[in-house]
């Protein structure tokens, strides 16, 4: 442990201050989206940039098709807003559900399932 930067000898767990709230284990995800052979299924994640720049990159797991989506900030309020309009713009067939990270900026997925309406 003298090494790492944080000196901590184990990682803490739990719902604590920074935790998503009703968070999801990819593991829990459709069973036809684990193989791919249903399109509508997608992940989801964040790519960083230099200083201040984001992108939330939406990829369908069948096709591989990619959606950027430029994101003005790294909070869960300015994601879920930016996502929602993306989202409701697919047809109902290729909204079948959304696999996210635990990332902090995704604490607001309950949300914007409700607002996609369509993804479980």
């Amino acid at each position: 442990t003298q090494h790492l930067k944080s000196r901590r000898t184990s990682r803490r767990h739990g719902n604590g201050p920074g935790q998503i709230p009703d968070r999801v284990h990819f593991s829990l995800r459709p069973a036809e989206a684990k193989d791919r052979a249903v399109p509508g299924h997608w992940e989801g994640d964040l790519l960083l940039g230099t200083g201040y720049s984001q992108v939330a990159m939406l990829t369908e797991r069948t096709t591989r098709y990619t959606m950027l989506v430029a994101i003005e900030a790294r909070t869960a309020p300015v994601v879920r807003e930016a996502l929602e309009p993306v989202i409701k713009t697919l047809p109902d067939h290729l909204r079948r559900s959304l696999t996210w990270d635990n990332g902090k900026e995704m604490s607001q997925h309950v949300e914007l399932r409700l607002a996609a309406a369509g993804l479980p």
